[in-house]
């Protein structure tokens, strides 16, 4: 089980990481306007979840993958706390119920980081 969990949270993490080059408009909004460079923000968003998500499916490299995960999710909170900010609209096209952006910040959020901590060994 520990070994279908660890490769399905490396394909998310890949999956996700490549959708921040395929439509990389659709994640501008969700970064705080007082960060700088979100292109470059977004840029190093999809690098470090395709790195990761493919070190947690190696050996060598999961246990650092698993942290670097955790790491990656803690610096999104910023990003979770402006939707919530924006009342869960931060565009015409990214608009969740405010209830489901709190949920994610509050519920999702540390659950990915639990099962990143949970697949690195």
């Amino acid at each position: 089980m520990k070994k279908f969990l660890r490769y399905l949270m490396g394909i998310l993490f890949v999956m996700a990481g490549i959708n921040h080059f395929i439509d990389p408009a659709a994640y501008y909004p969700l970064i705080p306007p007082y960060l700088p460079q979100p292109e470059l923000l977004n840029l190093m968003s999809g690098v470090l979840e395709v790195l990761f998500g493919i070190g947690l499916m190696t050996e060598k490299f999961r246990k650092a993958s698993a942290y670097g995960i955790i790491i990656l999710m803690i610096l999104f909170i910023p990003a979770h706390v402006h939707h919530i900010q924006m009342d869960g609209c931060v565009s015409e096209n990214i608009c969740i119920p405010l209830w489901a952006a709190w949920v994610r910040l509050i519920i999702i959020q540390p659950l990915i980081i639990l099962w990143a901590y949970y697949c690195r060994r």
